[in-house]
């Protein structure tokens, strides 16, 4: 009897489905998803689904909802496979699922300034692969300063969301030569942030650290709703949005 037909459970494995009844769970959603992608995921360490005494697999409702999130961040984020297994093995594995890496916009709140968990480690290919840029384009980031390894060499979940949002833009035709502005005008504003949050911190003050932190996400905050806001109400008023 194959997999595919199989519908029997092991004791102790009440309340699992078959590969097949996954399949049909999420065919739907995911339309490229057969079971031989299924496996394959197994076999990278993405999903561990149980196994029965006949060796068929039963995925619980755990098992299931892991295989949505990586299937989903693949389609949405085209993260690689050793990214997603190790964003789904951090602590954040919530979040990492079922949000975009990249939550700039008007609705940006203090706590995303708040330093990554360092659950994205990627070297210059895999980061290159998952932004659908080559390495050449990177390298012309970094020359411009949007972009930055690690002292060691690596690219954090920060690097990976500046170049999706990059890789978006190269779509409309705008080039690394564009983007020189917005280090600049971040240059600026950092600046300005970091002067206005200084009185917060007092030398004796135990908590001042902390609180200065807490008065630098605020104002980060702000000045990103504020430069959405601003770039509404321009192409708004000049009748181009």
């Amino acid at each position: 009897m194959s997999e595919r037909a199989s519908g029997a459970a092991s004791p102790g494995l009440t309340g699992t489905i078959s590969i097949g009844e996954v399949l049909q769970l999420l065919k739907r959603e995911y339309p490229d998803v057969t079971i031989s992608k299924i496996r394959f995921l197994e076999a990278e360490g993405l999903i561990a689904p149980e196994r029965t005494a006949s060796g068929y697999r039963r995925f619980s409702q755990g098992d299931v909802e892991r295989l949505r999130s990586v299937l989903s961040m693949q389609r949405d984020q085209y993260l690689p496979l050793k990214v997603i297994r190790e964003a789904l093995d951090s602590d954040e594995a919530a979040a990492a699922a079922t949000a975009p890496v990249s939550a700039v916009g008007s609705g940006m709140r203090p706590e995303d300034f708040r330093p990554g968990a360092g659950r994205v480690r990627m070297t210059r290919g895999e980061l290159a692969e998952a932004a659908g840029l080559d390495e050449a384009y990177l390298g012309q980031l970094e020359g411009i300063g949007v972009l930055w390894a690690s002292p060691a060499g690596h690219y954090d979940e920060d690097a990976l969301a500046i170049t999706q949002v990059i890789s978006r833009l190269s779509a409309f035709g705008i080039e690394p030569r564009h983007l020189r502005s917005f280090r600049v005008v971040t240059d600026r504003e950092t600046g300005v942030i970091e002067q206005m949050a200084t009185p917060f911190s007092q030398p004796r003050d135990r908590d001042g650290r902390a609180r200065q932190q807490e008065t630098v996400r605020e104002l980060a905050s702000l000045f990103v709703q504020l430069h959405a806001a601003l770039l509404r109400a321009d192409l708004i008023r000049g009748g181009r949005a």
